[in-house]
């Protein structure tokens, strides 16, 4: 019983999490085009792409029948968002005028991505 509920509840967050991240490429996308490397092209099309990305995850993620394709689609989309973490990190931490202490570069790369990517995995097995 406390398993299910908490599956239930990974499921559940999970769901909001990438909702809220997704919306968040439309509200403001400012942010996520300063970690968007120049080299990539278009970034405000690459922003609404991972916008739109993270909200069909979600979605995905509400339905039994896609729930595992929604996990690896999001282990795909996390391992294509390491180019930002990167791009991030080579220039100085910084998103434009938001500049962090480099060790939350390295810790977001390192620590929090990989958990990202286990939890999308996880999601598979609900």
């Amino acid at each position: 019983m406390a398993t299910q509920i908490t599956h239930k509840l990974s499921l559940f967050t999970f769901i909001a999490v990438y909702l809220v991240a997704g919306i968040m490429h439309f509200m403001k996308p400012n942010i996520y085009l300063e970690v968007i490397p120049d080299w990539i092209g278009n970034k405000l099309l690459i922003n609404y792409i991972a916008g739109a990305a993270e909200l069909t995850v979600a979605t995905m993620a509400v339905f039994y029948k896609t729930r595992k394709m929604a996990g690896y689609l999001t282990i795909a989309m996390l391992l294509a968002f390491i180019i930002s973490h990167v791009y991030f990190l080579l220039n100085g931490s910084c998103a434009g005028e938001l500049c962090l202490p480099s060790w939350i570069g390295w810790l977001r790369l390192i620590v929090i991505h990989p958990i990202l990517i286990y939890w999308a995995y996880k999601i598979t097995k609900i």
